[in-house]
């Protein structure tokens, strides 16, 4: 017997309770849809990947009915939450509605939504997408970033949303 013949079965439940010991930054992903129209989501699972070429990933679930539409422009926006923007991050956690509305944002040089007072900005064109179990694999093609604010950012550890503290 090999080892790809052996399946193990974990728990949904008991898979995300280990790996929520480990803390996560959250980013919302902005862009725009075919008609222009401004969307955004949520992502816990965002990571740098690539120095030469600047590569970055995150990896929405499937069922996200808002990564199929900005997808579509070929670009996108990784919006690194401050700690104190909390119900930033719930508003474009919530499904429906206009997450945009009341919001301070600018276009970028592509029309990409730049939200206003997160950490950084890092504009991405879609490089690749690889299917991933329930969720998918996005690779971004880094064409610009920039410290926004020196805050430090927001973090999800054991279902809560958190900020970090430094030793000094």
């Amino acid at each position: 017997m090999t080892e790809t013949d052996i399946q193990t079965v974990i728990e949904p439940g008991h898979f995300r309770s280990v790996l929520g010991h480990y803390p996560t930054g959250v980013c919302v992903i902005t862009g725009a849809d075919e008609d222009g129209t401004a969307a955004g989501l949520v992502v816990g699972s965002f990571t740098s990947v690539s120095l030469d070429p600047p590569l970055v990933a995150f990896f929405p679930d499937r069922s996200s009915s808002s990564w199929p539409r900005l997808r579509g422009s070929g670009y996108f926006c990784v919006n690194v939450l401050a700690d104190d923007q909390i119900d930033l991050c719930r508003r474009f956690a919530a499904r429906g509605g206009d997450k945009f509305e009341g919001i301070p944002y600018r276009l970028s040089r592509r029309g990409i939504p730049l939200l206003g007072g997160v950490v950084a900005h890092i504009e991405c064109a879609i490089a690749d997408e690889i299917d991933a179990g329930d969720h998918t694999i996005v690779l971004g093609l880094v064409e610009a970033l920039a410290v926004e604010r020196a805050a430090g950012p927001l973090l999800f550890l054991k279902g809560t949303y958190g900020a970090f503290a430094a030793d000094t």
